[in-house]
């Protein structure tokens, strides 16, 4: 099956983020508690400690070292991550929605291009494409030495623009979040009903009155959540602002763990990050829960694009390639360069090792949180006495992960982790006199707990995307031929999704590949990825050893990319004859 058909269904998960929560019905039926319920509980429970961890640090004392940051970074640190937030939210909005309306109801030339291409900074992590604007735009990078070279100037005859700035970073950031915003204006866009915009039409309105007037407040719902999904990877940013040297919470709680050794002190500021991010949430669900969307029919409507006059298309040509060319060709292009420039240097002995380390890593994540969503799915189907509210709000609480930054994440691993270690130890060394050292911090099971965490609502989105195309009569007729339970699971279930399980394995796969943060405090000692390469090689100012890392996790991220892209544009009815009747 093609990746692109077998993902489709799965795909359309991350779209149906602004739509609806979970949609199970609960089952009128009683009996036992089955035992995926029951794992459901443990499991939630689980995933939700780091962040019970950290806000209950929130009332362990930290005598003067709290006061001292209160005063001194504290306030830098809270206007430096409002301002970004603020930003990236103008930047992805202009890019996002406007590109999402132009290749969905203009024509224009390289429209069918772009409604594609326009998804490919997707594939590309902030912290990379911060090192290469750097790499290009820095005193001595290619643009300025060409500009010297070519007016005869010295340093002190122009003024360039500091890449390394709050602006540098809201602009990196902007360019790689936006197709958050992008995909679901799209998708709206695309499903929105062709007879309240044609009312529009007839009323005398152009492309744009149309697109302020009626358009606009029908995606508005998705308009905000894609933002709130933008703006999270914003606050869990820690590359960008660290490269940059921005004071932001991220870098803060970093620096106060590692630098001033006070894990209180570092948990206190992840919680108020925390806050932030909750606060996003809500919103998102207040703005989701209140807008209802209504469709005038149900019958399908070819769209009828606006004919766009001679300077409007280069216009609307130049609006979609701006973001494709900035975000994720000029990069790449500067990847390449720098990567095959000293091809013994980029693709060293070590190369090969970092590329196992990653993947294999990456591979188990993706294992590991296939099979939990799977169960917590699965139990939702069961019937049990269990409430299913209940039930349900055990998967969103597993879920939650997603939300959580990656420098705060490692706060609250490390913490009831180290704990967990060193009461062992201490039990081991009282009674056998033998010390066990470190068997969950600093280890693998850290970093993959980390991982499963973080990334696991996104194997349940997809997954559960996929299991509601499984009707309850498909699991009476197994249940008729005495396929129940486990059974029902593996020989029903599994062969209907199995694309989408394999779509949902390879999102986490790849947002695997590009975690930093996380990985870089939890990481067992001696053990690097392609991501702590490049942000090391970064750090250490040798832009041209960090390429090569940079370029495989960019290629990396280019297949779900296509994924996403293949099921957005499937997502409206009739997309087959669309296609088929539209030349450009």
């Amino acid at each position: 099956m093609a990746v692109a058909e077998m993902g489709r269904d799965a795909a359309l998960a991350v779209v149906q983020i602004y739509r609806t929560g979970l949609k199970y019905r609960p089952s009128d039926k009683r009996g036992k508690l089955t035992l995926s319920t029951a794992l459901s509980f443990v499991v939630a429970a689980v995933i939700a400690l780091p962040v019970l961890v950290i806000f209950g640090f929130i009332f362990v004392p930290t005598g003067d070292i709290w006061s001292h940051l209160a005063s001194t970074v504290l306030p830098v640190y809270l206007t430096n991550t409002l301002l970004l937030g603020l930003g990236v939210s103008v930047l992805v909005l202009m890019m996002g929605v406007g590109s999402a309306w132009l290749v969905t109801m203009c024509n224009f030339p390289g429209r069918r291009i772009f409604t594609w291409a326009l998804f490919l900074p997707l594939a590309m992590p902030a912290y990379i494409i911060a090192y290469t604007y750097t790499g290009m735009l820095e005193y001595a990078g290619p643009i300025q030495t060409f500009l010297r070279d070519t007016f005869d100037w010295t340093r002190q005859d122009y003024w360039f623009p500091p890449i390394r700035s709050l602006g540098g970073a809201i602009s990196m950031l902007g360019l790689v979040l936006y197709p958050y915003v992008y995909l679901v204006s799209r998708a709206a866009f695309l499903e929105q009903s062709i007879c309240a915009l044609e009312v529009g039409r007839t009323l005398g309105r152009g492309p744009w009155r149309v697109f302020f007037s009626v358009a606009l407040p029908l995606a508005r719902p998705a308009i905000v959540t894609g933002l709130a999904l933008a703006l999270m990877e914003t606050l869990s940013d820690f590359g960008t602002v660290q490269y940059f040297a921005v004071d932001t919470f991220t870098t803060g709680i970093y620096r106060t763990w590692f630098g001033l050794v006070e894990p209180a002190a570092a948990a206190q500021l992840a919680a108020i990050l925390m806050v932030f991010v909750f606060i996003l949430i809500l919103l998102e669900r207040m703005n989701r829960g209140s807008k209802k969307y209504h469709h005038t029919t149900g019958r399908y409507q070819q769209i009828t694009r606006y004919s766009l006059a001679p300077g409007q298309k280069a216009l609307a040509f130049l609006g979609c390639l701006f973001p494709v060319l900035f975000g994720f060709l000029l990069p790449t292009g500067w990847l390449i360069k720098e990567s095959f420039s000293d091809i013994e240097q980029a693709f060293d002995r070590h190369f090969p090792v970092l590329v196992l380390s990653s993947v294999s890593v990456a591979a188990l994540a993706a294992i590991l949180s296939l099979c939990i969503a799977l169960m917590l799915i699965y139990g939702l189907r069961q019937d049990g006495h269990t409430p299913q509210k209940a039930k349900l709000f055990s998967v969103r609480v597993a879920s939650m992960g997603y939300a959580i930054p990656g420098p705060v994440l490692a706060v609250g691993i490390l913490l009831p982790f180290g704990f967990i270690d060193n009461s062992i130890d201490h039990w081991m060394r009282e009674t056998f006199n033998v010390s066990t050292g470190l068997i969950l911090s600093g280890t693998l099971v850290a970093l993959l707990f980390a991982y499963v965490v973080r990334f696991l609502a996104v194997a349940l989105n997809t997954v559960e995307a996929s299991v509601e195309t499984i009707t309850p009569n498909m699991d009476r007729a197994a249940k008729t031929m005495g396929v129940t339970g486990l059974k029902a699971l593996f020989r029903v279930h599994i062969p209907i999704i199995s694309g989408s399980l394999m779509t949902a394995a390879i999102l986490v796969f790849v947002d695997v590949m590009k975690e930093l943060p996380a990985t870089l405090v939890l990481r067992p000692f001696g053990f690097d990825t392609l991501a702590v390469r490049a942000y090391e090689m970064a750090t250490d100012e040798q832009l041209a050893a960090a390429a090569a890392p940079s370029l495989a996790i960019v290629v990396v991220g280019i297949l779900p990319v296509i994924i996403l892209s293949r099921a957005i544009a499937k997502s409206r009815p009739g997309y087959t004859a669309e296609r088929n009747k539209d030349p450009l």
